[in-house]
C-alpha cells in the first residue's frame, strides 16, 4: 500500500533488497534487509526514497507487510499507473539493489500482541497490506487473540496472499477467520454475489458490537467511509475503530 511520504526525524537507512516474490500480476513483495533497523509494529509503514544518476529524488511510504523479524522488512507494492517510485520497485528492483528506507512510522494504526480483545479487520485491495502484518505479528508472537479478516477484491486474480490466506481459513485452530468479497467477478462456488461490502455482511462475517472489538478499516476512502458508517449503524463504538485510507499519491 503506497501513500504519500510522511515527514520526520528518522535517519535514512540502506536497505539491501534480497529477495522478490511476485503476488499478483500488479504487485510484488520486496524483502529488504536493514542494517540497524529498530523493529517495528504491526501496522506500521515506512518511506521509501529513490535517487536517480542526475539527482532527481522521489519518495513515497509503503506499508510493512511483514511481522518483526530482526534487521528484515517486507513491502509488498502494488502497481499504480504513471507512478515513478511502484514502477521502480515492481519493473526494475532485483535481488542485490539498495534502496533508502525512512522508518518505522506511525503509531495510530498499530496492533500489538498484549493486545486481548476480539480484533475485526476489513481491507479493500492493498489495503490489506499492513492488516496481513498484524496477521502475522499475531501468529509468530503467540497470540491467542481473536481475529476476523474482511477482505475485499475486485476479483481472485487481483487479491493479495491467497495461499497464505486460505491456509488460515481452513485451519480452524488457527484462530483467523477469513471472509472474501469479490466486487467485480466471484469464483464459482462463492457464497455472495459480486458487490460492495454491506451491513448484512459485517454483521455475520464480523464481531457483535457488545464483545468490544478493536477494528482496523484500511482501503481506499470510499471503502474505509462506507465500512465505518456500516459498523457505527450495527453499533459498534467510533472510539474503537481506526481508519487507514489511501488514494492517487503518483505511487
Amino acid at each position: 500500500m503506497a501513500r504519500a511520504a510522511v515527514l520526520g526525524r528518522l535517519s535514512w537507512l540502506v536497505a539491501d533488497v534480497v529477495d522478490i516474490r511476485d503476488e499478483t500480476a500488479t504487485a510484488r513483495t520486496l524483502v529488504l534487509k536493514v542494517a540497524g533497523w529498530p523493529g517495528h509494529l504491526a501496522g506500521q509503514h515506512v518511506d521509501v526514497r529513490l535517487t536517480a544518476p542526475d539527482g532527481y529524488v522521489a519518495e513515497r511510504s509503503y506499508s510493512i507487510a511483514s511481522a518483526p523479524d530482526g534487521e528484515l522488512v517486507e513491502l509488498t507494492v502494488q502497481f499504480v499507473s504513471d507512478g515513478e517510485v511502484s514502477s521502480y520497485l515492481i519493473g526494475e528492483a532485483r535481488v542485490g539493489d539498495q534502496i533508502e528506507l525512512r522508518g518505522p512510522i506511525g503509531g495510530w494504526f498499530v496492533w500489538r500482541p498484549a493486545q486481548a480483545e476480539p480484533v475485526l479487520m476489513l481491507a479493500g485491495g492493498s489495503g490489506l497490506v499492513p492488516l496481513m502484518s498484524m496477521i502475522r505479528s499475531r501468529t509468530s508472537g503467540g497470540s491467542r487473540a481473536p481475529f476476523r479478516l474482511i477482505y475485499s477484491a475486485r476479483e481472485p486474480a487481483d487479491a493479495l496472499y491467497t495461499s497464505e490466506l486460505s491456509g488460515l481459513a481452513a485451519d480452524a485452530a488457527a484462530g483467523v477467520d477469513v471472509s472474501w468479497v469479490w466486487t467485480r467477478r466471484a469464483p464459482s462456488g462463492s457464497p455472495r454475489p459480486p458487490g460492495r461490502i454491506d451491513r448484512d455482511l459485517l454483521e455475520h462475517a464480523g464481531w457483535p458490537p457488545e464483545l468490544d472489538p478493536t477494528t482496523y478499516i484500511c482501503g481506499p476512502t470510499g471503502f474505509v467511509e462506507l465500512a465505518a458508517e456500516l459498523l457505527i449503524d450495527l453499533g459498534h463504538d467510533p472510539a474503537r475503530i481506526r481508519t487507514e485510507r489511501f488514494g492517487p499519491t503518483g505511487g
